[in-house]
């Protein structure tokens, strides 16, 4: 357990440009709590004491604001950065080098029981803010998920999606055509 916790700070300290030092990541990062209390809880539900698993989560769900079921699988190398708000639900599985913003759901998109209904994010990825990734999907090595997006079908690799429903886009061209329509603005407001 104190390689797991070394390893998690290590990895935060790496990502997150504000953090400062070893103990203020380790004794202030809700982040860091919710893997830690995740590990013991995913160690109870794998030894079937699934009430006692439940009731260690939903410590750690109120003691941090991160819900994460003790069935999800994770690495030791994710980064939950303001992780307020972010659900990972039972059958979810999570690589390394993943970053995850606040108000992220992994969650289902039905009552199924005894089968995957939640996503697998494989390495590489970053979920952004708000975005729910839904269903028994793969986001897979180097996607990234815009804000807000909802995500009900496979990423590839190294795309990135936006939008709901979630889709590929093109970001430059994207952000070419905007700002030539922002400079046509600009210039009918500046005649007058």
């Amino acid at each position: 357990m104190v390689n797991y916790i070394k390893t998690l700070v290590k990895y935060t300290l790496q990502k997150d440009p504000a953090a400062k030092s070893f103990w203020e990541v380790l004794l202030l990062y809700p982040s860091i709590h919710a893997q830690i209390i995740h590990k013991i809880s995913h160690k109870l539900y794998n030894k079937d004491w699934f009430f006692l698993a439940r009731f260690t989560s939903q410590l750690g769900r109120f003691l941090t604001g991160i819900e994460i079921h003790p069935g999800a699988q994770l690495s030791n190398k994710i980064f939950i950065d303001h992780g307020h708000g972010v659900v990972i639900g039972e059958t979810a599985e999570i690589g390394k080098d993943v970053v995850i913003y606040h108000g992220v759901t992994l969650g289902a998109t039905g009552n199924e029981k005894n089968s995957k209904r939640h996503p697998t994010i494989k390495n590489h990825v970053m979920i952004g803010a708000g975005s729910k990734v839904l269903g028994p999907i793969t986001v897979h090595n180097g996607a990234k998920v815009g804000a807000n997006a909802v995500v009900l079908d496979d990423v590839s690799k190294n795309q990135t999606v936006v939008g709901l429903p979630a889709k590929s886009h093109d970001i430059l061209e994207i952000l070419k055509k905007e700002s030539k329509e922002n400079n046509k603005q600009f210039k009918k407001v500046s005649a007058r």
